[in-house]
């Protein structure tokens, strides 16, 4: 006979509190109301007799949310699909490893996976030198972004910002903005004549 999703529920429950039970956890399974009896009912228990709860109709548990918990856990739960999210599209757009692992701590392994997933094309060597236009393009792309930045980072969104400003590939940003910001470029305080000797250095 076909389980109900309450049956799925129970039995769900009931492994967890024999794995508590296992696992000496006293505290979760007193939390989810098991005293002495129930415990002991419990302890007799084996995982044949979760099988037999979908034959039954009955219903033990109270599911109560706690609004306390949950939305943090939500909070949580969408930062973390939406930084998931900013990987997989910077990776897309050719970011290289070091920018990966500076700004998301993703090892080389990781990225490399990734790169697999996403059909990116292997990165082979440093990205080509950007031509005048480019680079200047580039230019007033990040440096209205990145005054005040002593480092001459930015947050992930803003330079996949400037890669669709740019149409530039991630690899060369990364590239020439790391070298401008080596560089000390920091405030828009160079010339045309220096932006494009920073390209070729």
């Amino acid at each position: 006979m076909e389980g109900t999703k309450e049956a799925e529920l129970v039995t769900a429950i009931l492994m967890y509190a024999m794995r508590c039970l296992a696992e000496g956890d006293q505290a979760a399974l007193r939390n989810m109301n098991f005293g002495v009896k129930e415990i002991e009912a419990l302890r007799e228990m084996r995982v044949a007799d979760l099988y037999r709860v979908e034959s039954l109709r009955a219903h033990c548990l109270e599911i109560v949310l706690n609004r306390q918990v949950y939305w943090p856990m939500i909070e949580h739960l969408s930062m973390q699909r939406a930084m998931e999210e900013t990987i997989q599209t910077l990776i897309s757009a050719d970011a290289p490893q070091e920018m990966m692992q500076i700004l998301f701590g993703l090892n080389q392994r990781d990225y490399t996976r990734l790169r697999r997933t996403l059909l990116v094309d292997p990165a082979i060597g440093r990205p080509p030198e950007l031509d005048e236009e480019s680079s200047h393009r580039l230019w007033e792309a990040w440096s209205s972004r990145v005054e005040g930045e002593e480092s001459g980072l930015l947050a992930p969104e803003q330079y996949l910002a400037i890669h669709g400003d740019t149409g530039l590939s991630m690899r060369a940003i990364w590239s020439l903005t790391q070298r401008w910001a080596q560089y000390g470029y920091l405030n828009g305080q160079i010339d045309t004549a220096t932006v494009q000797a920073g390209t070729h250095e």
